[in-house]
């Protein structure tokens, strides 16, 4: 049995692009750290997924954990990434306005960015993430397709080889979170609080079991 703790970045001021970790956002993330050091008797393996405020983040943990012969990384995972859109032949990130779009396509206008028909359903949204969660045919990846790389990638843990016998922190976003819960307990719990997530207890012959998790209420 393999433990993997996916937790949401740390507070952000927005989403436009790729930003940083608020001050508070970096204190919550430490302390949080401490709760988890407190509760869980293992080494740890710190991952983030790809953006500046997973990595931050995780950096924060590594600082609440404070056991520097105890943790490894934190690393770069490329599983823990944002779901993949294509928008006019590039990879974009799910961003707030037409702006941060246009920023991820070279040679797109703000105007062609607003006029894009799936990603102006997604900036009108009230709850953008809720949106794309239940859109069977974005521009690349659903939440099926998310829930699957994730699942895959939490078997993997279980191979012979660094993570045995570790706890496996993951820092991501809210729609890697979202994913995984609504499929793991059937419900959808809406955006996840900054730093809190997903515990899953993987083993080598099944799905893994998915629990929502605060590490500061345990």
């Amino acid at each position: 049995m393999t433990t993997l703790l996916l937790l949401r970045h740390g507070e952000v001021a927005s989403h436009r692009g790729d930003v940083p970790v608020t001050e508070h956002g970096r204190t919550h993330a430490v302390r949080t750290g401490k709760a988890i050091a407190a509760t869980f008797d293992a080494p740890v393996t710190l991952l983030y997924g790809g953006t500046r405020r997973t990595r931050e983040t995780a950096e924060s943990l590594a600082e609440g954990i404070d056991r520097p012969e105890m943790v490894d990384g934190p690393h770069d995972s490329f599983a823990l990434r944002n779901p993949d859109l294509y928008v006019a032949g590039s990879r974009v990130n799910m961003v707030s306005s037409p702006a941060t779009l246009a920023e991820q396509v070279p040679g797109m206008t703000e105007a062609q960015a607003a006029a894009h028909a799936w990603f102006a359903g997604f900036f009108n949204a009230t709850d953008r993430i809720g949106w794309w969660l239940n859109q069977e045919q974005p521009p690349g990846d659903n939440a099926t397709a998310v829930n699957a790389r994730i699942e895959q990638f939490a078997r993997s843990l279980t191979d012979l080889g660094p993570h045995q016998n570790r706890l496996v922190i993951g820092v991501t976003h809210s729609p890697v979170l979202r994913s995984v819960l609504r499929s793991g307990t059937g419900t959808d719990p809406g955006e996840p609080g900054y730093v809190t997530g997903a515990l899953l207890r993987v083993s080598t012959d099944g799905r893994p079991s998915v629990e929502a998790f605060d590490p500061l209420q345990h």
